[in-house]
């Protein structure tokens, strides 16, 4: 399906972006930088904002969601704007009992131990999202307009991540519940992960129609698993997630006049402790693979061949170090990332919520001046 003329990839606003041009292998001018959850926490603007509002309600105010996704762009210079949401909007927008817990996180109302539970999940029709994520595609539309040629990246939770929440019934350290239910009863786990899959591919799908130039999909607990347990019974539906994004297109000039070319959104995969995982992870139909700082980039390039470009990985830790400790950290994750075909600057997961903000500007610009 192709994108819609007013698209900002269609349009013509992003595809030369230092992020796409990355995104697709090449090398920009620079090494493109953006941070995960670089929308929020951090910023005392942020927490000004948000004062008075569950994190849920923020995500589902278009205004809001707006002006929180376009802080950190303002104030740091990066090449991207990541969409201010949380992978749990889905199934609250699918009529699920979830809410955010400061200081915990996810909870849900029921926990989904049993096949019986299973069934009572699965049977909330995932189209229902067609028309409940109105605020989510409201909120994106508000944001790409003020950004112009800076690209969005969409987000979505991978189906592992988002049935283990939904097995534990909120955070965990283990997974215990979730892992037994994948081998003592496969058939019910099958189920859970092909609805969460449809449910959170819509998610995703929703914001890239509305104007994300790009598709990350976000896997914060695969690190948990064995590589066979992954390939066996996560990776399908992580790429049945991806189906929903995948067959989306935008045209491009040619070589020639008349010639116009075809590519595809842009998928990024990214999953916390998976250095194990990442050849498999790029196997499910990802165009970029996301590392965390447990793997230095050079050994993520080479599990993945040489031939996949690479997102990372600075330690989230470091960015409260001295400056030269930190400034000595970046040339080695930028230099690590010359083993890839190309390599967007990022941190090996996400800001932490006590980070100076002068350190992360400080950090763009000089990632841009190299």
């Amino acid at each position: 399906m192709q994108l819609s003329s007013n698209h900002p990839l269609e349009a013509g606003l992003t595809p030369s972006s230092r992020l796409l041009t990355a995104y697709r292998g090449e090398r920009p001018d620079v090494t493109p930088v953006w941070f995960m959850r670089q929308a929020g926490r951090s910023l005392p603007e942020y927490r000004d904002l948000r004062v008075g509002t569950a994190m849920l309600d923020a995500c589902l105010n278009p205004e809001l969601a707006s002006e929180i996704t376009l802080q950190p762009v303002r104030r740091h210079g990066v090449d991207a704007g990541i969409f201010f949401s949380d992978i749990v909007v889905p199934l609250k927008q699918v009529g699920v009992d979830v809410d955010i817990v400061p200081g915990k996180g996810p909870v849900l109302g029921k926990a989904v131990r049993t096949a019986a539970d299973v069934d009572e999940l699965v049977a909330r029709d995932p189209s229902v999202l067609d028309e409940s994520l109105a605020p989510v595609r409201d909120a994106v539309a508000l944001t790409v307009a003020e950004l112009g040629s800076t690209p969005l990246i969409g987000f979505a939770g991978a189906p592992f991540t988002l049935a283990a929440y939904l097995v534990e019934g909120g955070p965990s350290k283990d997974h215990i519940h979730a892992r037994t239910l994948m081998h003592s009863d496969p058939e019910a786990w099958a189920r859970l992960m092909d609805w969460v899959a449809d449910v959170t591919g819509r998610f995703l799908r929703a914001q890239v129609l509305a104007g994300a130039s790009a598709a990350q999909l976000f896997d914060s607990w695969a690190g948990a698993l064995s590589l066979d347990d992954y390939v066996r019974y996560v990776a399908p539906a992580s790429a049945h997630a991806l189906d929903h994004v995948r067959d989306l297109t935008y045209s491009v000039a040619g070589s020639t006049e008349d010639a116009r070319e075809t590519r595809n959104v842009p998928i990024v995969h990214f999953g916390v402790g998976t250095g194990e995982l990442l050849k498999a992870m790029h196997d499910i139909g990802a165009d970029v693979v996301g590392v965390d700082y447990r793997v230095q980039l050079d050994e993520a390039s080479r599990r993945l061949g040489g031939l996949v470009p690479v997102q990372g990985n600075i330690d989230p830790a470091l960015l409260a170090a001295p400056w030269p400790v930190l400034e000595a950290h970046v040339l080695d994750v930028l230099e690590r990332g010359k083993s890839a075909p190309s390599h967007v600057l990022n941190l090996g997961h996400g800001v932490p919520p006590e980070t100076d903000p002068t350190v992360l500007t400080r950090l763009v610009e000089f990632v841009h001046a190299q």
